[in-house]
């Protein structure tokens, strides 16, 4: 894409209120964030569910990551029909197929590894559907809109994750299992519709048009060949490649430190409950984090913060290596969840990055690898807990956090002679508004 070339609209500031007056994002957010709620509902009650049959606390944490682990390999194989199909049908019938499964689950009495099996297959169509709203959210907001608006998502999924996991303990409760399930097919039911009725009907990209498949990647070998050819043209290009490694890394690391939280209070023997309130620092950091680094500061200087806020990530984690007690150690986890808004300047240098076809599948891409290596980070940091300890494996996943940010500062390149300006065309070379980061040519 043409990088900015107007400093006035690469300083520009924009409000929540701007980018909530856009009635189509305002759909999708809405939507996206019920769904999220009805995932979370979904994959607390399945897991529930695998424990009481089982009674295996292994196949109850398959249970609970399944959905997460096969989305990288369904972006691989089938990214590339988020530029290929309609949104409007494609985001719709990804919620309709989140229901079914939801029914499925509710409705029928499998055995578990087909009932795994079913949830599986749901999340190898994930990038598809993520991966066609993302684009459209990335063609309807411009400038600093387009980065409020993913950070408006990014904290609407943060409270819809807790709501989903709190509403999922209460209608397990009061319901049962398997009528908890219906609630979030339902839930999932009414995300469908409302995209049905209210999106209007867009029309699916051309090849050649922007946002569609990359033309190296298209070809006679259907919609996998097209898939694992475009995303290897978009992990072959340096600047798009580390753009999604820096968007990737630290929350993996993250990931592996919380999962350790549970451990770590109980080898302390923190009083019941304790590690519940340790895990719920980490979304209230990030929650806070969002809404002051995307309300009060401007684009240049969100850019400027990426690096200090990566460090902000790991090195309170650090501190873990000392073993400290509830206070400190709930401190120190809302610093982490603080320092997640570094994302947020990252937004607009990744978008730039993009080539003008694909966006569909690369943001599908990018979603999928963070979630998958969310999912390993626990595993790998739990194997290394068992050597030296939950504190210090905690506080090692805090170093490679800040060792991220290290290298993200490696990425400045030596100021290349002044372009001349090109005025034929309005654009020039403006990677200085890009503090963090100078893209490859």
């Amino acid at each position: 894409m043409t990088p900015t070339a107007e400093p006035a609209q690469g300083n520009h500031r924009a409000t929540y209120r701007e980018v909530l007056a856009e009635p189509r994002f305002r759909l999708l957010f809405s939507t996206r964030t019920v769904a999220i709620t009805a995932g979370s509902l979904r994959i607390t009650t399945f897991s529930v569910l695998v424990f009481a049959a089982t009674g295996s606390a292994l196949l109850s944490a398959l249970a609970f990551g399944i959905g997460f682990l096969p989305q990288l390999f369904g972006s691989l194989l089938l990214g590339s029909l988020a530029d290929q199909l309609p949104p409007r049908a494609l985001i719709a019938g990804g919620y309709a197929l989140e229901c079914a499964a939801a029914l499925l689950l509710a409705l029928v009495r499998m055995p578990i590894a087909a009932s795994l099996g079913v949830v599986a297959l749901v999340a190898l169509a994930t990038p598809v559907f993520s991966g066609a709203s993302s684009r459209l959210v990335a063609q309807w907001l411009e400038g600093d809109a387009y980065v409020l608006g993913r950070s408006l998502n990014n904290i609407a999924a943060s409270g819809a994750q807790l709501f989903g996991l709190a509403l999922g303990g209460a209608v397990v409760a009061v319901l049962g299992p398997h009528r908890a399930l219906a609630v979030s097919a339902a839930l999932y039911l009414g995300c469908a519709l409302a995209i049905r009725i209210r999106l209007p009907r867009l029309p699916r990209l051309q090849p050649g048009e922007s946002g569609g498949t990359p033309a190296g990647a298209r070809g006679d070998g259907g919609a996998v060949r097209a898939s694992l050819h475009g995303a290897g043209l978009l992990l072959r290009g340096h600047t798009v490649r580390r753009l999604m490694l820096a968007q990737w890394l630290p929350p993996a690391f993250v990931a592996g430190a919380e999962g350790l939280i549970v451990a770590y209070a109980g080898g302390r023997h923190f009083a019941p409950g304790w590690y519940a309130v340790l895990m719920g620092c980490l979304p209230v950091g990030m929650l806070v984090g969002d809404l002051l680094v995307g309300r009060l500061l401007r684009p240049p200087t969100r850019e400027r913060l990426v690096v200090p806020l990566i460090a902000l990530m790991g090195l309170p984690l650090v501190g873990f290596a000392a073993e400290p007690g509830v206070g400190v150690s709930s401190c120190l986890l809302l610093l982490c969840g603080f320092g997640f808004a570094y994302g947020l300047g990252l937004q607009r240098p990744f978008l730039d990055a993009l080539p003008q076809k694909g966006q569909g599948q690369a943001f599908g891409l990018l979603g999928s690898g963070s979630m998958t290596l969310q999912g390993v980070g626990p595993a790998c940091f739990g194997s290394v807990a068992a050597g030296i300890g939950t504190g210090g494996a905690i506080a090692l996943a805090g170093g490679g956090a800040a060792l991220t940010a290290g290298w993200i500062l490696t990425w400045h390149q030596p100021t290349p002679p002044a372009p001349v300006p090109n005025y034929s065309t309005g654009s020039e070379n403006c990677t200085e508004q890009h503090a963090c980061t100078s893209p490859a040519q």
